[in-house]
């Protein structure tokens, strides 16, 4: 059997490890589920901006156009995405979801789409990255009918927001810029966990992203010193987004969100609040359901991987959160993580 490479997702991750299995010479198929490469950013909400500057949000061999100090935009890094795989000539299939990938025979796997084709293949490269389904905790079921749920997946900008308040739970950095576009039209509450630190945006004219990535931080393991205070901590750069800076603007910072009645939300001190609208932006989960493969995922159902490497041959990982270190979920890490999981297929390749 001729071989050849599945690559899952034509994000960010899938499109670098693209880059590097045509740049190793090897036959190998890209499948995603949306109509257009760059559609998995399209769909978040409208004002979203990148996490990173231009100068780290780029993919092996070609640049994000624009001031490398300022931060791409939601479309135009979609845009971006769709022209890298244009210019690289990757080989994508669009609109086709992956319904069960098992196993065909000893050395080998075999994918089901939705439209009923199949595609066989030697190896497989899970690059769906890590936003692929927003978390929605149990406490959402205490709601009554008459409060609006949007997600940090249905949220697209403010007009979609009935009149009354607006709670958002979750403060983060996607929930910190969502309850300040909210606040444009309505009073915003936003629900905050653990105490978080935000680092500065900017150190001596430099981004933090800047000496991050030349004191070697970024590419920290996991489990090393550094790695475990960078996962302890959660920090991201604060673009005017700090709890002080929140409340100037007119927004209630509430601590945890602990139940709710109908219309009305309660907290972890006590108090309570009448509420119109509720968005989650607790984090997200991984969507596992399709792999039917044994030994591959946890009890739990959550893929396992070491370092992007499956514990069933020939399965392999790009974009999972610290699968190398603190860059890997990031777009800066797709490149490097990408390049390292095709060396590693190239070494099992060679393998007796």
């Amino acid at each position: 059997m001729e071989k050849r490479v599945l690559v899952v997702g034509a994000g960010q991750a899938g499109l670098a490890t693209g880059y590097y299995l045509k740049e190793a010479g090897l036959q190998f198929t890209i499948v995603d589920s949306h109509r257009r490469v760059g559609d998995n950013w399209r769909v978040r909400y409208d004002s979203l901006t990148l996490f990173t500057p231009r100068q780290f949000s780029a993919l092996p061999g070609l640049d994000l156009a624009g001031n490398r100090e300022l931060y791409a935009s939601r479309d135009e890094f979609a845009d971006y995405l769709e022209a890298y795989a244009t210019r690289f000539r990757l080989p994508i299939r669009l609109g086709l979801r992956l319904t069960r990938l098992s196993k065909a025979g000893d050395d080998g796997f075999e994918a089901a789409l939705d439209d009923g084709s199949r595609i066989n293949a030697s190896e497989v490269i899970v690059a769906t990255g890590a936003f692929q389904v927003a978390l929605v905790p149990k406490v959402a079921a205490q709601f009554g009918h008459e409060v609006l749920q949007l997600t940090t997946e249905t949220y697209r900008n403010p007009n979609q927001l009935p009149d009354g308040p607006v709670l958002v739970v979750g403060d983060g950095a996607s929930g910190r810029d969502i309850a300040v576009e909210a606040r444009q039209r309505q009073s915003v509450m936003l629900a905050t966990s653990k105490p978080r630190k935000l680092f500065p945006e900017r150190v001596l004219g430099k981004s933090i992203w800047w000496w991050l990535n030349l004191f070697g931080v970024l590419r920290a393991p996991a489990e090393s010193r550094i790695g475990r205070k960078l996962r302890q901590s959660d920090a991201f750069p604060d673009r005017d987004r700090s709890i002080e800076s929140l409340a100037k603007r007119g927004i209630r910072v509430l601590p945890r969100l602990t139940e709710a009645s109908g219309q009305v939300a309660r907290f972890a001190d006590g108090t309570s609040a009448d509420i119109r609208t509720v968005i989650w932006a607790v984090g997200y989960r991984d969507d596992t359901t399709w792999l039917d493969i044994e030994g591959a995922k946890a009890h739990d159902g959550a893929f396992l991987h070491e370092a992007g490497i499956s514990p069933v041959k020939g399965i392999y990982f790009v974009g999972r959160p610290w699968q190398s270190n603190r860059a890997s979920a990031l777009i800066m890490g797709a490149g490097p993580d990408g390049e390292i999981v095709v060396q590693r297929l190239l070494s099992d390749r060679a393998k007796p």
